[in-house]
């Protein structure tokens, strides 16, 4: 056994995982006063924001009555970007609600000028591997370096893994995906260059569906059939939302998915066995992409859902469908349930028109653990509740709630259980976060 070395003196906060969540919550933190650790697998930042999609969805309410529903630092992030570059707001496909495009190189520069500015640690190429556990309180994680393994040591802890890694491992009670209702699927998307815009735009989204049909009944393997294409801030350039590729498999022995080593090898290279069969479909069958060519495909794999924690509060279906709101709201969320199974189609069912469901603190505390939170697409929820509330503007809210609660109990010297809500409430407000918005008259 390889001796562990301690990298770094105690931190305030250590966040493990940089995405949308992830690097939220460390800005947020760190503009608290903590002293902040930010922990990446990757050598950028920004996960599936950068990794992925280019598309931040969740700031806006779908429908006829379109409300904003997220601020704060997310509205920095997007301010970051248009000083970078450009963003695109568009409707979405199928009714969700405005997104905001913008290019994943830029956010990754974004994302790190605005982290840095903050005072946070960074750490990249950075595995946590382990975590310390004594008497229900994370004491350290420990990560794999090039030099080899490493601890790094702090009061409160934030799991912002997605995959929740760190309550994974620290024996906190979760669900893995898969295991009692069929798991969302993965997508490898690429983006494709020289489209003609004005061809493309020249039909519909029937037209794009129906001609997956005809290509398929023609022998093309296009296991999802009603995927999107959209313009993005690169003439010419399009990028897609198309391929589907299983996420889970049920054996003797229990579920594995995308937390799997081996499965996850498998579903990377089959989602690009996919893109290529995406990129000849769209050459053969849609106008404006005749002469077009291979841009770029996502760094990996989409990964909508692994595990999810099992925390003080679990969301579930009939509070988003129902627009339930919470006393201990730290965010809103008014997209639908998008739930991308395992058939050719995606399942759509909406909140009412122009309304929201509130995120409770509770659905950050994984249980068993007193100094743990969460953050991101790893939140207590059921499948239908995770289907809804996952997207990227959702998980910086969440982000920058548990951001701010890590730095009021490191200052407080309290757990996470402990602070008072009123205190978080008001920091939140402070910075501009949204607690709730105006409802829909009966």
């Amino acid at each position: 056994m390889r001796k562990i070395t301690d990298l770094a003196a105690e931190f305030d906060v250590v966040v493990v995982g940089s995405g949308s969540s992830g690097a939220t919550a460390a800005i947020a933190a760190a503009r608290e006063q903590a002293k902040v650790c930010l922990l990446e697998r990757n050598s950028f930042l920004g996960g599936t924001s950068t990794a992925v999609l280019d598309t931040f969805y969740g700031f806006y309410t779908p429908g006829a009555r379109s409300l904003k529903v997220v601020g704060g630092i997310a509205d920095d992030v997007v301010a970051r970007l248009k000083q970078l570059d450009s963003v695109l707001e568009r409707p979405n496909t199928y009714g969700a609600g405005k997104g905001i495009t913008y290019h994943p190189d830029y956010l990754k520069c974004a994302w790190e000028q605005l982290v840095t500015e903050s005072g946070v640690s960074v750490f990249l190429n950075a595995w946590v591997q382990d975590v310390e556990i004594e008497d229900g309180r994370a004491s350290s994680v420990v990560i794999a370096t090039k030099r080899g393994l490493a601890r790094i040591t702090g009061r409160i802890f934030i799991d912002a893994s997605g995959d929740a890694d760190l309550c994974y491992w620290a024996g906190s009670p979760h669900v893995t995906a898969g295991e009692h209702e069929d798991a969302q699927s993965l997508t490898t998307t690429f983006r494709m260059c020289n489209v003609d815009t004005g061809a493309r735009k020249s039909i519909s989204k029937d037209f794009l569906h129906n001609a997956m049909q005809k290509a398929s009944q023609a022998g093309y393997r296009l296991p999802r059939r009603e995927g999107s294409d959209h313009p993005t801030t690169v003439p010419g350039v399009f990028a897609t939302n198309m391929t589907r590729v299983q996420s889970f498999e049920r054996r003797p022995d229990g579920v594995v998915n995308a937390t799997d080593p081996e499965f996850l090898t498998r579903a990377e290279m089959e989602g690009r066995k996919q893109a290529l069969e995406y990129m000849r479909f769209l050459r053969d069958y849609i106008p404006g992409y005749e002469s077009a060519g291979l841009a770029a495909m996502a760094s990996q794999i989409g990964v909508r859902e692994t595990r999810r924690i099992i925390g003080d509060y679990v969301l579930t279906r009939d509070d988003v469908l129902g627009a339930r709101q919470f006393d201990d709201q730290i965010a809103l969320c008014g997209a639908p349930i998008e739930d991308h199974g395992t058939g050719e189609g995606t399942k759509w069912v909406y909140l009412p028109d122009g309304e929201c469901v509130g995120i409770p603190y509770r659905a950050l505390l994984p249980q068993q653990l007193s100094n743990v939170l969460v953050a991101g697409r790893c939140f207590s929820a059921t499948h239908d509740a995770h289907a809804s509330v996952r997207s990227m503007a959702q998980c910086m809210a969440m982000g920058q709630a548990a951001g701010v609660a890590a730095a009021l109990c490191a200052a407080r010297k309290c757990d996470t259980r402990s602070v008072p809500f009123h205190a978080l409430r008001e920091r939140l407000v402070a910075t501009r976060a949204v607690l709730q918005v105006e409802r829909t008259p009966a």
